[in-house]
């Protein structure tokens, strides 16, 4: 999962630095990732995953980092298993 989200980031983030730069943990909106580039990120990510974010998760703090976005991606699979 890491590494889709990653080569989604790179594809679609609009990052001014290479995404191997950026550690697991690191800012990505320090990093260049804008609002917009979230949005078109949080669209890639429905469509890799086959998931809807609900909109308590369309916040930045679940987009923050990639291990942030790699956990909430996991809290809605996990949801919808549930369901």
């Amino acid at each position: 999962m890491n590494g889709e989200i990653r080569a989604l980031l790179a594809k679609l983030g609009g990052l001014p630095v290479s995404i191997d730069t950026i550690d697991d943990n690191g800012d990505l909106y320090a990093a260049g990732l804008s609002s917009f580039a979230s949005v078109q990120l949080m669209l890639g990510l429905e469509e890799a995953f086959d998931i809807e974010f609900p909109d308590h998760l369309l916040n930045r703090k679940s987009f923050a980092s990639i291990a942030a976005i790699e956990n909430t991606v996991k809290t809605i699979l996990a949801d919808r298993k549930v369901a």
